[in-house]
């Protein structure tokens, strides 16, 4: 049986060991990644979270807010306090640093989101990656600093080129959760669909599937197990995110980005 992380235990593991999250949509997933070891799960409060959190209780459980939801402070720190005692081991918010810090400082974890965001996607030109330039790497930078400064434990950093997850990485304390967004932040997040190899449809650069689950339920819920565990191995031992799932960027604007952090200490 696995201990469950606590936040403490997530910030401690910053630069001295990778850790995992997985996204689940069920109770068999949630079941065969606290079988495999994953580090953390996530699920949006849609979903049946009760059900995901008894599955898996020894694994650290985010509960993410539906974007727009809840539109002011009182709301959201009412279906937060829900959640939390419901379950929930940290809340993931989507919206501003407003509502970022009104969780935070009721002591609640909160994880904030930074990079590309689906729902935002019409302001980056359509779902493809962010941060390729130094201007968007900049941005990147400041709206995580916000984060931190309102209180959130940790973001998510999703698809910006490796590079800049890297110097970002050496220019705040937050802690870093990546999905497409090379080695070096503190985590790799995956969905389960991505991970287990049951979407039909397009599988992003950044993905990797493990295994294929196509076949009656016993088969299903091994091979799950299996694969959870192979992405978690891969993450520990730096074999995931290799250079092929990079994004990249020109070295003219990594060196100004770069310059611009070193000027700013």
């Amino acid at each position: 049986m696995q201990k469950k992380l606590t936040v403490k235990d997530i910030l401690g593991s910053r630069g001295k060991r990778k850790l995992t999250e997985i996204y689940t949509h069920t109770i068999l997933e949630a079941e065969a990644c606290e079988s495999a070891g994953i580090d953390m799960i996530i699920t949006s409060e849609l979903n049946d979270y009760e059900s995901i959190r008894s599955a898996a209780p020894n694994t650290f459980f985010t509960v993410g807010l539906s974007y727009g939801a809840h539109l002011d402070e009182h709301s959201i720190l009412k279906r937060s306090f829900y959640l939390m005692n419901n379950g929930a081991d940290a809340i993931y918010c989507p919206q501003s640093t407003r509502f970022i810090k009104a969780i935070a400082d009721e002591g609640i974890p909160v994880i904030g989101h930074s990079g590309f965001i689906p729902y935002k996607s019409t302001h980056y030109g359509g779902f493809k990656a962010v941060g390729k330039t130094n201007l968007e790497a900049k941005k990147i930078l400041s709206e995580i600093i916000k984060i931190q400064e309102a209180g959130a434990f940790a973001v998510e950093l999703e698809i910006v080129p490796s590079k800049v997850a890297t110097e970002i990485s050496k220019a705040v304390e937050i802690f870093l959760i990546g999905m497409g967004s090379g080695v070096d932040c503190d985590a790799q997040y995956l969905f389960s669909e991505d991970v287990l190899g049951y979407n039909k449809g397009h599988i992003p650069r950044h993905a990797k599937v493990y295994s294929d689950l196509h076949k009656d339920f016993d088969a299903l819920q091994n091979k799950a197990v299996k694969a959870y565990s192979k992405f978690a191995n891969e993450v520990r031992d730096l074999k995931y995110p290799s250079s092929e799932h990079d994004i990249s960027i020109a070295n003219e604007e990594l060196n100004q980005f770069s310059d611009f952090i070193k000027n700013s200490n």
